[in-house]
């Protein structure tokens, strides 16, 4: 240990902490994409629309079938050359790293959300629903007014671990030489030849941040089931 130099890392400190916005602004942007067409898939997947159902179930199972990091390559280096094909360009439209990153998310992670809205909106009663429809209140009524609600309150507490999971594999970007939390260490740790040292940090950090998340999910789900 005593050939190492931690200096390096405050010297980067600024340049470390515009990736860790960075990392931070993707996790909360995928976060509330991901929840917002989640729920729209949830409520597909239930639907008694049966080419509807069978679509988004079709959707989601193929995004959790495959590798985050497959979806990652896949979205940057093909589709571009996809939409190029269909649209008779020239040229693929470059859409480039940042926007593919936060499409990518957006879309895979919806297919995870949707699962959990899926649960939380199966968790509510059907007297409930039934009774929305007595009062008058058409479908849509009933689960923006009724359902939707109870379901994300129960399970709020999984939202937030799942976007936990988020922002740690956001550290994925990096392989695109987007300048995430992981990618600025990366690229201090090249420039600088401090590989142990920044590696040593960004886990630190990463642990810090998860943790104390994690702490606050579990009391936040505590809460919960005593309002229950």
């Amino acid at each position: 240990m005593g050939g190492l130099d931690f200096a390096v890392i405050e010297r980067a400190l600024p340049y470390l902490m515009r990736g860790l916005q960075y990392t931070v602004q993707l996790t909360l942007v995928a976060a509330l994409g991901g929840t917002v067409f989640g729920t729209l898939l949830a409520m597909a997947r239930l639907s008694s629309f049966k080419p509807l159902a069978l679509a988004a179930a079709g959707y989601v199972n193929l995004m959790r079938s495959l590798p985050l990091l497959l979806v990652i390559f896949w979205f940057y280096f093909l589709v571009p050359v996809l939409v190029q094909k269909l649209m008779g360009w020239e040229l693929p439209p470059r859409i480039g790293p940042e926007r593919s990153a936060y499409i990518t998310f957006i879309m895979f992670e919806a297919a995870y959300f949707c699962e959990i809205m899926r649960a939380g909106i199966q968790s509510i009663s059907r007297g409930q629903v039934g009774a929305a429809y007595a009062v008058g209140l058409t479908y849509w009524q009933a689960m923006q007014l009724i359902i939707l609600p109870q379901a994300f309150r129960n399970m709020l507490p999984v939202l937030l671990t799942q976007s936990i999971i988020l922002f740690q594999d956001v550290s994925l970007v990096s392989l695109l030489n987007v300048t995430d939390f992981v990618g600025a260490a990366v690229k201090i740790a090249q420039r600088d030849s401090r590989i142990v040292e920044m590696y040593l940090f960004v886990a630190i950090v990463y642990f810090i941040m998860c943790y104390t998340l994690s702490f606050m999910v579990k009391r936040l789900q505590h809460r919960i089931a005593i309002v229950r």
